[in-house]
């Protein structure tokens, strides 16, 4: 069986005891930092007595032959990333289709995540949201990719590194608008945790100023509020509709979510959705 196993993003703490069950008991452990590793192993007082692989973007591919050998000869292989859960912006993806296309079992040891940590604290609103992961590193592709989500009304969580999170608030000030409320979390969970909250604008300053801005970040940025009612025609509606039904709602389901959007009447949403199948 193939264990994705979550672990702490700050505190060690709040590592589960499922996590440490799995590790002592494993045949593989694949890490993507095998001194990181050790250390929380320490840390959590585990003994590891199974066989410590090296699991990271540079080997990914050739490793995850290597451990699809060990899951066909019934061995319990865990993988664990430096912090929260495998395959979040982390390795992990490669060895799970892998696994899933010869059938073989995969399970995970739910834990610390910092998408849903800094969702959580951001104080904007997680009744729908995306997971962006990393912004491109290259002004001008970050700034198209940005600009494409510029009408995306769903809570945005981005990953960044910190001599990029200046940079890159930057940008989104210029794709989402200075206005945009957004918070920056960065060390989530550890001694120095540190939550800031405004317009992008004024984080983007904050962060530009000296060297503020260390550690792990993540930043979530609010979504684009709906058009007025009054901007939308039948086809803007029934747009809406294929939109959340593509998503995978059903079309009454989708009916709803557009209403719920746009304050406009479900039955109006039916009739616009409805309309235009039947002119096409």
């Amino acid at each position: 069986m193939l264990i994705l196993a979550a672990t702490p993003i700050g505190t060690v703490a709040d590592a589960s005891g499922r996590l440490a069950d799995a590790l002592a008991s494993a045949d593989v452990v694949a890490a993507e930092d095998t001194r990181r590793f050790r250390r929380l192993a320490a840390d959590l007082g585990v003994e590891v007595p199974g066989r410590v692989v090296s699991y990271f973007e540079g080997n990914e591919q050739q490793r995850t032959t290597e451990l699809l050998d060990h899951l066909r000869d019934g061995a319990t292989v865990v993988l664990v990333t430096d912090a929260g859960m495998p395959s979040v912006s982390d390795p992990g993806y490669r060895i799970v289709a892998a696994a899933v296309a010869e059938d073989l079992p995969v399970t995970a040891i739910p834990g610390p995540s910092a998408v849903l940590t800094a969702l959580a604290v951001s104080g904007l609103p997680v009744d729908r949201f995306c997971f962006e992961g990393f912004p491109p590193r290259k002004s001008g592709e970050r700034s198209r990719v940005l600009g494409a989500l510029a009408d995306e009304q769903r809570t945005m969580v981005f990953f960044e590194s910190p001599h990029r999170t200046a940079a890159t608030l930057e940008s989104m000030a210029e794709a989402f608008g200075a206005d945009r409320p957004a918070a920056v979390c960065r060390e989530l969970t550890k001694t120095h945790e540190e939550v800031v909250r405004g317009p992008l604008s004024e984080l983007a300053a904050w962060a530009g100023d000296g060297e503020r801005v260390r550690g792990e970040i993540t930043i979530v940025v609010s979504g684009s509020e709906p058009p007025a009612p009054a901007d939308l025609d039948e086809t803007d509606l029934a747009a809406l509709v294929d939109e959340a039904r593509a998503e995978g709602l059903s079309t009454k389901d989708a009916v709803a979510d557009v209403a719920r959007r746009t304050g406009i009447s479900r039955k109006v949403v039916y009739a616009a959705a409805h309309a235009t199948k039947e002119s096409t």
